[in-house]
């Protein structure tokens, strides 16, 4: 039972670094684009790829924090 318990709390942290450092890469790489998504107010495609940006960032993020995190751990 401490061995579930160490798991999913190892799975969560991996998957709250991940999300958000994944977010941030995402975003920073959209303002190497010139596109800030977060400072904007308007709607439109560029905004959109912004987010998109963010949003896949989120689930790399996620796969990688979680290979790293979980590596050789049953």
């Amino acid at each position: 039972m401490a061995q579930d318990f160490e798991r999913a709390m190892r799975e969560g942290l991996a998957d709250a670094v991940g999300f958000v450092g994944g977010a941030l890469a995402g975003w920073w790489l959209g303002r190497q684009f010139g596109i800030d998504f977060i400072a904007s107010t308007d709607w439109n495609l560029q905004q959109l790829i912004g987010l998109a940006l963010i949003v896949g960032g989120c689930g790399v993020g996620r796969t990688v924090a979680r290979r790293l995190m979980l590596k050789d751990k049953p």
